[in-house]
């Protein structure tokens, strides 16, 4: 099963790491590590599941990649 990918930056305005989920909307963390941003992340991404059931919003499947990972 695929996950939602999720992009990690440093944010120099912030003072800390952004882990972005692009599939899900307005979907992210902040950590002071890459780590804890990946982490907090991985709560945000449930708890947006958690409530798109609740209100019974489409899912996006997951579907972003990075152009990194694109096909030759």
């Amino acid at each position: 099963m695929s996950d939602y990918h999720i992009n990690v930056f440093y944010s120099e305005e912030d003072g800390g790491y952004i882990a972005d989920i692009p599939d899900l909307k307005s979907c992210s963390a902040f950590g002071d590590t890459p780590e804890k941003a990946v982490h907090e992340a991985m709560i945000a991404k449930e708890a947006w599941l958690k409530t798109a059931r609740a209100r019974r919003k489409p899912i996006p499947p997951p579907r972003y990649r990075p152009a990194i990972y694109a096909a030759s």
